[in-house]
């Protein structure tokens, strides 16, 4: 009886090991799976530099607890007054002249009206050129 118990604990160690090896497998193809999953993720950011004097909308998440539709995420437009290292952006109200600190991922870059200093504004027609004719 001790011989079959004993082949028997030989088999299931050897299986003990077997499963040991597919779990150490499944971890290392794991890591791998998340190293091109991070290396896919990180190539796909947009980086964004900003600069003093850039115009920049900021994301309210507050909004988050009052749902609407048709209202906006992004408030602005707000002035870069001065970067700092780590994403810190001093920002400002055109109206108003204090500044606030935020986090730069919660910018991103306002592409409206540019005014120019002294407040005119370019107006560029969209039609076409009358052709001369000979």
């Amino acid at each position: 009886m001790q011989l079959r118990l004993g082949g028997a604990s030989i088999e299931r160690k050897l299986q003990l090991e077997e499963l040991e090896c597919i779990r150490l497998e499944a971890y290392e193809n794991s890591r791998l799976y998340k190293e091109k999953v991070k290396a896919e993720h990180d190539r796909n950011i947009k980086r964004r530099e900003f600069r003093a004097g850039d115009q920049v909308l900021l994301y309210n998440s507050k909004l988050r607890l009052m749902s609407g539709k048709l209202r906006s995420w992004w408030d602005g437009p707000y002035v870069v007054e001065r970067v700092e290292p780590y994403g810190v952006v001093h920002l400002s109200h055109p109206s108003s002249p204090t500044f606030f600190k935020v986090n730069c991922h919660r910018l991103k870059f306002y592409h409206g009206v540019k005014m120019k200093n002294n407040k005119e504004m370019e107006i560029f027609l969209l039609r076409d050129p009358a052709v001369e004719e000979d």
